[in-house]
């Protein structure tokens, strides 16, 4: 058993504003995904230059930013709105959806594909190895918070929290969601894959991921459990990105179209 530290949230105060390790670990995400995306560019073979991935980054920023937000007053909090009309816009208080985020970078990165001149499905691939690490750096966050416990557990690496020992379910997922996802797709896009093999990949190992940890969080309060006291929110929203990730895979390599992420060898 393990005693978890009490960390402090604020990391530290530039005069009377408040800078919080959240806050921090959102900004190192993004500074991740843009040394990475940029490393990619400068690949052999690549269609892409490096004053796009600025670009890149920019429109995906502001993605998961909305989408986020945006998802988790949808998907966990519309309890909270239909009690504060302003509750949507109180984004310091925390609260976002990965869920939300997906969908919001999936917007923001279509519109990126048009503005360019890409195939969308091309963008997508090239965006999917970038969030991993953000992922990560996101759950450290909900640690260092001590949010997102799990269940009561007797495991010998669990935290003992307010008098209650509770799986780490924030790590867990840092280790799935973040460094086994990251591993994996990194290591999948490091050479030309048929057009949406990446992105299918990227839902698949993402779905299954949450998924299987949802079963140690302790659920949204406000929520619960939505059927058979286990089936939580995450899972619902996770299970179609296994569905959808794993028929995208099997399409992709069947119809072995060509990615626009390499230039084609002579």
């Amino acid at each position: 058993m393990l005693t978890y530290p009490n960390l402090n949230r604020v990391a530290f105060h530039i005069g009377p504003v408040k800078v919080y390790w959240y806050g921090i670990m959102y900004l190192l995400g993004f500074a991740a995904a843009w040394w990475l995306a940029r490393r990619r560019a400068a690949q052999s073979r690549s269609t892409w230059k490096k004053a796009d991935v600025d670009d890149l980054i920019f429109f995906a920023m502001v993605g998961v930013i909305a989408g986020g937000r945006i998802g988790y007053v949808l998907f966990y909090g519309l309890t909270f709105w239909a009690s504060d009309a302003w509750y949507p816009l109180r984004i310091w208080e925390g609260g976002m959806s990965f869920h939300g985020g997906l969908l919001g970078v999936a917007v923001a990165l279509t519109l990126f594909a048009w503005r360019r001149g890409r195939h969308p499905a091309d963008v997508y691939d090239f965006t999917v190895p970038l969030p991993a690490l953000g992922l990560l750096f996101g759950r450290i966050g909900n640690f260092i918070n001590s949010e997102l416990w799990g269940k009561v557990t007797t495991a010998p690496w669990g935290f003992r929290v307010n008098g209650e020992v509770r799986h780490p379910s924030q790590l867990y997922e840092a280790a799935l969601e973040g460094l086994l996802l990251f591993a994996v797709v990194w290591w999948f896009t490091a050479r030309p894959r048929p057009r949406l093999a990446p992105s299918g990949l990227f839902l698949l190992v993402y779905g299954w991921s949450r998924f299987l940890v949802e079963f140690v969080r302790v659920p949204d309060e406000q929520i619960g459990y939505l059927a058979g006291g286990w089936l939580t929110e995450g899972q619902l929203l996770s299970a179609p990105m296994i569905i959808f990730g794993a028929a995208l895979l099997v399409w992709a390599y069947r119809a072995r179209a060509p990615s626009g992420n390499f230039a084609v060898a002579q």
